[in-house]
């Protein structure tokens, strides 16, 4: 089982793979196909929830989802998103919300859309023994303030994002997400840290990346552009629920063989 200190060593070492995943069946299957990070993702929001952004989730919501994946996993470190405003209001409610993901849910980090708002309080929970993996370039929360477009595009948008990224890897963060960046800056942000870096739209020169699951088994409706498919789950999902509904309409299903008669029964 990866620790958060073998992830925090991957730096510049072996490529680190990380998936989202919201339920104990799909924990289960990524870890069997080697995947090392699982992120339970507020993204649970707009690819389980049917919201239209990650805004509404809650903390018992990210607490029951975390709690399904641990217990669907036995070796890949999972990592609990802590939701909108969960975090840098009050930090005694700060550190209690995270602190439940680890002690009540049994997640093995927390990770923190981060600013610099964030940075202190990277640094008490890692104190407490709450390791915090970051996140910086288009976080999905301040989609009202930022939108979905990319990040540090600028050069002071992208000197801010790398002092962010030192200020945080500074504050103790185990390892740091870049979201929708250039690849330069990604690059560059990269070699200036010791932790990790993990992508998801940030080019090839971080030192992971991470995926929505239902973007990477070809389960969502779109896939976005820095994303790939590398399945089509969607198509079979819908041809296996249509082959049921034409076996129930025609009597094909059930048969005999999925039923059975119990011979003590008098109906006379």
């Amino acid at each position: 089982m990866p620790t958060v200190r073998d992830v925090r060593g991957m730096a510049g070492d072996e490529p680190i793979t990380m998936l989202t995943a919201y339920d104990a069946p799909t924990a289960e299957l990524a870890e069997q196909a080697g995947v090392d990070v699982l992120l339970v993702g507020d993204s649970l929001g707009n690819v389980v929830l049917g919201h239209d952004t990650t805004l509404p989730v809650t903390v018992e919501e990210m607490h029951s989802h975390t709690a399904a994946v641990v217990r669907g996993t036995e070796e890949a470190l999972v990592v609990a998103d802590m939701p909108f405003l969960s975090v840098g209001v009050e930090e005694s409610e700060s550190i209690e919300h995270c602190g439940r993901m680890l002690k009540e849910a049994g997640a093995n980090a927390v990770k923190i859309e981060s600013g610099p708002h964030t940075v202190e309080l990277t640094d008490r929970l890692t104190d407490l023994g709450i390791p915090v993996m970051a996140h910086l370039g288009l976080t999905p929360q301040h989609v009202n303030r930022l939108g979905y477009t990319r990040q540090g595009t600028s050069q002071d948008a992208a000197d801010e994002i790398r002092d962010l990224a030192r200020a945080h890897a500074e504050a103790g963060a185990f390892a740091l997400v870049l979201e929708h960046v250039p690849a330069n800056l990604a690059g560059a942000v990269t070699d200036a840290l010791s932790i990790p870096t993990i992508g998801i739209g940030a080019g090839p020169d971080c030192d992971g990346q991470v995926l929505v699951v239902d973007d990477a088994v070809g389960l969502s409706e779109s896939v976005p552009p820095f994303a790939e498919a590398f399945g089509d789950v969607r198509s079979a999902y819908t041809d296996a629920i249509g082959d049921y509904v034409e076996a129930v309409e025609d009597g094909s299903f059930p048969t005999e063989e999925h039923s059975h008669d119990e011979s003590s029964l008098d109906f006379d």
